[in-house]
């Protein structure tokens, strides 16, 4: 069994946390999932209270409201033997974590308690707020240099740089999670967080030891909250997956977080804020919901100076396929770019199921060479030219010789489209992204050649 990594700084620390007196109130009533505790006025929204059940369970709450000069109260578990007249005790600190190096290669809950077998997580010397403020904008650094995640599609076409937080946007069963078991397994990142918001609990570990590998693994800290848990724990995993993430960052590191997904973020708060009385304002969306976005999101991004950085991958689980729906709307106005992966491409067989011309990255072509750019713009111009043309060329209605420019998408779309497809085991880096390419677009002599036919009247 591993052994717990407690010095004495830490040591000393955790004594002075000790509380030296005990405030508690009492359930004065219960509905659905929320508690009222009454006897307790020096409580505020986001302050922590455990709840003690008949059994002498102890159920860790969180204040989400007050009514009718009651606390509301939302459990972190299940409910049962909590009645009227069961004491609740007042947490005296805030709610943080204690991160450490040692925590690399862990899996931990929402709780940040660890959950993979191997013993107590290390305690470090410095604790961090589980919800915080994201560093000020005037203070921050910019982007820096390129992020080689190792897939082919991305790393031409949407180019993200350390520092720049993207959304990939897909239906169920599209291939996001893939995708993001990639780019945390081939990342040139020095750490990556994982968060699995609301996964299958059957695909976590599948993920863990299948997706992620134990190289993979020995580099992250993933964070995993079930889709059958709590809402505020689905939703405080979320924030342990941004608090770790920014404990890295401040180590000096370029980190990559991943997080699947932000959608199951947002149902999270929707359950609780509907839970607490707040109206729904879109498709049963509250209006915190939007105003927690950018605060989680945000928290992503270039650290300040002497620092590291915190590249955000998000991705978005598009319902119903429709992609201006409120969440991925608002999360796209957030973001520095977004990737769309399509089920029509992966009905066809192409994975990643990457849609070239509806992503973008809001850093190219900044941070690409001029012939990096002039590649790229080739690359769409012709995937453009064959998709306009799409319907007729299946039909057999467009006659060779037409069209230059459409001539040509015909040769060179199904060179591309070998380009993209890319296996789960399969690793490019950025420079042989850019020599494929470039071989790829190799301009072929029978089509310079070629005679131009007139057109059919």
């Amino acid at each position: 069994m591993r052994k717990s990594v407690v010095n004495t700084t830490s040591l000393l620390g955790e004594l002075e946390r000790l509380p030296t007196q005990q405030i508690f109130g009492k359930v004065a009533g219960v509905q659905g999932l929320l508690v009222e505790v009454s006897g307790v006025h020096q409580l505020s929204v986001g302050d922590r209270c455990s709840i003690v059940a008949r059994d002498g369970r102890i159920v860790v709450s969180e204040v989400v409201g007050f009514r009718n000069g009651q606390a509301l109260v939302m459990p972190f578990g299940p409910l049962e033997g909590v009645g009227l007249g069961c004491r609740a005790e007042v947490a005296e600190a805030a709610p943080s974590i204690f991160p450490d190096d040692s925590w690399l290669g862990r899996v931990i809950n929402g709780m940040a308690k660890p959950v993979d077998g191997g013993g107590p997580l290390g305690l470090g010397p410095m604790s961090y707020p589980i919800k915080t403020a994201p560093p000020p904008a005037h203070l921050r650094k910019r982007v820096g240099g390129k992020l080689d995640l190792g897939i082919r599609a991305l790393n031409t076409f949407t180019t993200s740089c350390h520092g720049q937080r993207m959304g990939i946007f897909a239906g169920s069963g599209v291939g996001k999670s893939t995708v993001l078991s990639m780019m945390a397994r081939y990342t040139n990142a020095d750490v990556t967080v994982v968060g699995l918001i609301g996964e299958r609990g059957r695909e976590a570990r599948e993920f863990i030891e299948d997706d992620l590998g134990p190289e993979g693994l020995a580099r992250s800290v993933v964070v995993v909250s079930t889709s059958d848990e709590a809402p505020l724990m689905r939703r405080q995993a979320a924030y342990i997956t941004m608090a770790v993430a920014e404990y890295f960052r401040d180590q000096g590191k370029n980190v990559l977080c991943l997080m699947d997904s932000v959608t199951r973020f947002a149902m999270a708060q929707r359950e609780i804020s509907l839970s607490a009385g707040e109206p729904p304002a879109a498709k049963g969306y509250t209006p915190t919901v939007f105003a927690e976005l950018p605060k989680l999101l945000e928290r992503a991004g270039p650290g300040k100076r002497k620092t590291g950085n915190i590249t955000g991958l998000f991705t978005v689980l598009v319902e119903g396929d429709d992609h201006n729906e409120p969440i991925s709307d608002a999360v796209r106005g957030i973001l520095d770019g977004h990737i769309v992966l399509e089920r029509t491409i992966a009905e066809r067989g192409r994975y990643p199921a990457m849609n070239i011309l509806r992503s973008i990255s809001r850093t190219m072509p900044g941070c690409n060479t001029d012939e990096q750019n002039a590649l790229i713009v080739r690359a769409r111009k012709m995937i453009s030219a064959y998709e306009d043309m799409a319907e007729l060329i299946r039909l057999g209605a467009y006659r060779k010789g037409t069209n230059p420019d459409v001539d040509e998408a015909i040769y060179y779309y199904p060179r591309i489209e070998e380009f993209l497809r890319q296996g789960k085991d399969d690793h490019t880096d950025l420079d042989t992204c850019y020599k494929l390419l470039a071989e790829v677009l190799k301009p072929p002599a029978a089509i310079i050649d070629a005679p131009i036919l007139p057109a059919r009247r």
